[in-house]
Order: structure tokens, then C-alpha cells, then sequence
């Protein structure tokens, strides 16, 4: 068997705001190993009593960044490791962790595709980590990223996912606003659905191969719905967090 990861301490570079309840920090790492995208790091804090907290989060970066990632990390109020990433680190601080981990949700270009990510809030940060190595592939396979967001100002990278689809006629990005949209809002306004699904499909092609992340209750409803739409079981990959949609 593989020997276990050792954690390690990472430096924390920089801190961008994502959306007001959500930031990523770029860790610059002294033992990095290339990741696959898709997968994730272990976070592990102590207090000065030896308590210990630990929480998994997905790396956003692409793998063709080396030497450090960038963990995309959403508040939770009542959490023991976000709230102090949001209110207490800052550029310069040290944080341990350990990984890459995972790798039945990673993607890589040899797999190929087409790719349909389907997400819900946070559960777009593995998906933009494929985006991102996809962006830098030189063969770029087909791409749909369905999206489901709170509000307009919930939309993580809604920026960068602006610009990806702009430059390339491969990608599509539907999104939708489960709770309130603004008033010259042309995307969809309900939770994801069958006709929501079946236009990712054809916006990507047959037989896609697809990820899914998000809440349980989001990430069940599109993978029976995808597989209802004729996606073969094996090309749908899953995973899924605590509700927090």
C-alpha cells in the first residue's frame, strides 16, 4: 500500500474574495505534488489546549500551477476551521495540511470527454480546477458547467467563468438563481431540473462524462436526472457536502 501523505506546512500568499461569504487562498507548499483536478487537501488546525480541527477542501487551481494551490473555502457560521481562515489568517501565515487527495471525482486530459459539470454553490470549486486544466489542455474536449447559485452575488468566479466561455466556442456556462435574481437577469430561476440537465447535455454532446458536486439533495437529483437522460451510470461521477445550498 501507497505510504499516507505527511502533512506539511503551507504558506498562505495571497487572499482574494470570491463572494461575500467565500475566499480562496493560494497556500505555497514545500513538499508539492501534482495534483489531478478534482481532488482535494486536508486542513488541520490546533489550539494552543491540543484540540485539533480538520476539514477537506478541494483545490481550485489547476495542476499546471506548481508549487502551491489555491483552496476556495465558503464561511460557515457555526464551522471551526473556515471561520478562522475568514476572520484570522492572513498573507504570510502558516497553515498545515496534506494532500492531494482523492481520485475517483478527478479529471485529467487523457480521460477526455465531453465534459458536463453540474454544481451547486461551492461544488464549483473542483469543477473550476477542471475548467482551469481543461483552459491550459492543448486538446480542449467539449465543456458545459450547469450552476446553480443562491443570488447573483453568490456566483463563484462568475468573472473568470464569464471570460472562459467568452474565449472558447467548446464551453458553455448556464447558470441559475435559486432565491433572487436581478431585474435584467436572462438565465434560468428555479432549482436544476430535467429541462435544465437535457440543455447542458446538448450543450456539451452525447454521452458526456460528467461531474457532479453540490448539497446531497442537488447532486441525487441530477445524477438520476442525467442517467434518465440517457447518460450511461459509469460516465457519472458524484460528490457531495453537508446542505448548505
Amino acid at each position: 500500500m501507497p505510504e499516507p501523505l505527511a502533512w506539511q506546512i503551507g504558506k498562505v500568499t495571497a487572499i482574494r474574495a470570491e463572494t461575500p461569504g467565500v475566499n480562496s487562498f493560494t497556500l505555497e507548499l514545500p513538499s508539492w505534488r501534482a495534483h489531478r483536478a478534482g481532488q482535494h487537501y486536508d486542513v488541520r488546525l490546533t489550539a494552543a489546549d491540543g484540540y485539533q480541527a480538520q476539514r477537506s477542501y478541494s483545490i481550485a487551481s489547476p495542476p499546471s500551477r506548481a508549487g502551491e494551490v489555491d483552496l476556495t473555502i465558503e464561511r460557515i457560521a457555526d464551522g471551526e476551521v473556515s471561520p478562522y481562515f475568514h476572520d484570522v489568517i492572513e498573507v504570510g501565515d502558516r497553515v498545515e495540511l496534506r494532500g492531494p487527495i482523492g481520485g475517483y471525482f478527478a479529471w485529467e486530459p487523457p480521460l477526455g470527454g465531453p465534459l458536463l459539470l453540474v454544481a451547486g454553490g461551492s461544488g464549483v470549486v473542483p469543477l473550476m480546477a477542471i475548467l482551469r486544466e481543461r483552459a491550459s489542455a492543448e486538446a480542449r474536449p467539449p465543456a458545459a458547467l450547469l450552476y446553480s447559485s443562491r443570488t447573483f452575488d453568490d456566483v463563484i468566479y462568475r468573472e473568470e467563468l464569464d471570460a472562459l466561455a467568452a474565449a472558447d466556442a467548446g464551453l458553455r456556462v448556464i447558470h441559475t438563481l435559486t432565491r433572487a435574481q436581478p431585474p435584467d437577469w436572462t438565465g434560468h430561476a428555479r432549482r436544476i431540473d430535467r429541462a435544465m440537465l437535457a440543455e447542458a447535455i446538448a450543450a456539451a454532446g452525447a454521452e458526456p462524462l460528467a461531474y457532479i458536486c453540490g448539497p446531497t439533495l442537488l447532486v441525487e437529483a441530477a445524477a438520476n436526472g442525467l442517467v434518465e437522460l440517457g447518460v450511461p451510470p459509469a460516465r457519472v461521477r458524484t460528490e457531495r457536502f453537508g446542505p448548505t445550498s
